[in-house]
């Protein structure tokens, strides 16, 4: 008796093929126009501030001017992370946004989930957070000093857990030199005079990016502990402690 073989192939997620589509949302968000867009027909959606809308009433059908932009890419989840940051026009924005694939299939977007901050939200000035943003530095690791998965996402769920939870902060190694741009607003070290729990809600909808070849993770929630705010946390773990803390709320 001859028994066939079958083989399965399973398609792998590649960070260039993250990338590739990361730079296909840049595209549609310079021009307006979704023509640059491969969305998976049958299962797509496209989601702003925490909420599934209809893509040609987004953000992303508005062209803007953008000043600033950097991808990261998350190989396991298959998603990547954008900010994107827009000055001029009569409307600025800072947005926040990941991009996640069915299948490990990077030739077509199954979500686009955009955080969308403009003049009126949390701290925000366009200008200045470009500024700050300009002057980082968001080279790759050397592959001995990668932080790990595990250890991005602890220190994304730690941060958003300190409005809740007392100890949560202490339990974040800290650098130094460690810089935070909370909207426009700028301070540095990051250790200081941080949240110690009070609220007896948590920060929830958690949705992760995480890349440990820049050593970053981006978090989208819902920033329920102050009020039900659809947010971006991003945090960059050089050495083993926080080097760079963003965050883009909407309020």
């Amino acid at each position: 008796m001859l028994l066939a073989s079958t083989s399965i192939v399973v398609a792998e997620c590649t960070r260039e093929g993250l990338l590739a589509a990361a730079q296909s949302y840049i595209t549609a968000q310079t021009s307006g126009s979704l023509t640059s867009l491969t969305t998976d027909a049958a299962n797509f959606q496209y989601r702003q501030d925490n909420k599934v809308i209809d893509i040609k009433k987004g953000v992303i059908s508005t062209p803007l001017k953008i000043d600033l932009n950097r991808s990261t890419a998350d190989t396991v989840a298959c998603a990547s992370y954008t900010m994107l940051i827009s000055t001029s026009g009569t409307k600025p924005y800072v947005l926040a946004t990941q991009i996640r694939h069915n299948g490990n299939d990077t030739s077509s977007i199954a979500m686009i989930d955009t955080i969308a901050a403009t003049t009126g939200d949390l701290f925000f000035d366009a200008k200045k957070t470009l500024g700050y943003i300009q002057k980082e530095t968001w080279t790759t690791l050397p592959v001995a000093s990668r932080p790990s998965r595990e250890l991005l996402k602890h220190v994304g769920d730690g941060y958003l857990d300190m409005w809740t939870d007392a100890k949560a902060a202490d339990s974040i190694a800290w650098g130094t030199e460690c810089e935070r741009v909370e909207g426009s607003k700028y301070s540095s070290p990051c250790g200081a005079g941080l949240p110690k729990g009070g609220s007896k809600k948590s920060n929830g909808m958690r949705r992760y990016v995480i890349d440990e070849t820049i050593g970053s993770v981006d978090v989208l929630c819902s920033f329920d502990s102050l009020g039900d705010m659809p947010d971006s946390h991003e945090i960059r773990v050089v050495d083993g402690k926080v080097k760079y803390v963003h965050t883009i709320t909407v309020t």
